[in-house]
């Protein structure tokens, strides 16, 4: 397991950043340009984190792409409803959070769901949050060379609210994130060692 934080995407106008310190495959540079680096409007801010797993895409696929199961990886979530549709795309879902967190609800809309590219979009639409316009894109691919592991790719673009800042933003979604992809992975792995035991 691996995970490798992209960096910030810089607001609208702003300097891009360089490539991070880690070597990212061509395979992996394409799934960034052509899902993961959004235009920013100058009060957005967004990131994209990498999670590599040492588990076959089908597997890992199976678990992210259960809109209506998140808390199945996802350890800050409590419960999950849907409140409309049926898990498909257009489908919204009502999360509950765990205690701790400054939030105790969140509104969530299926966007996209593509089982033959990998990809998923998801928007917060509401809830008693601050990450307003919260949208995220998880894509998944093969390593290269290495076909029993996955790349997992999530990023997301948000609003910075007016009481903070975009560093202090993207620091608490990177953190969420990063534990959520952490979680898929031991989870994902596990079924992997229990299939082998």
């Amino acid at each position: 397991m691996q995970t490798v934080y992209t960096g910030r995407r810089p607001a609208r106008g702003q300097q891009q950043p360089g490539p991070s310190s880690g070597t990212r495959s061509p395979k992996t540079r394409s799934m960034m340009t052509r899902y993961h680096e959004p235009a920013l409007a100058p009060n957005q801010c967004g990131s994209s984190i990498v999670q590599v797993i040492d588990a076959p895409l089908p597997r890992v696929w199976s678990v992210i792409r259960r809109f209506d199961a998140p808390q199945a990886y996802k350890g800050f979530i409590k419960s999950c409803s849907l409140v409309a549709g049926d898990g498909g795309v257009g489908s919204v879902r009502e999360v509950r959070l765990i205690s701790g967190l400054p939030a105790n609800t969140s509104l969530e809309r299926l966007d996209r769901l593509d089982d033959d590219l990998k990809v998923m979009v998801v928007s917060n639409i509401g809830g008693d949050h601050k990450l307003v316009n919260y949208r995220s894109t998880t894509t998944l691919h093969d390593e290269e060379g290495a076909a029993a592991r996955t790349v997992v790719i999530e990023s997301y673009v948000v609003d910075v609210p007016e009481d903070s800042c975009e560093a202090d933003t993207c620091s608490f979604a990177d953190t969420i994130i990063g534990c959520n992809l952490k979680s898929l992975a031991r989870i994902t792995e596990n079924k992997k060692k229990k299939a082998v035991d």
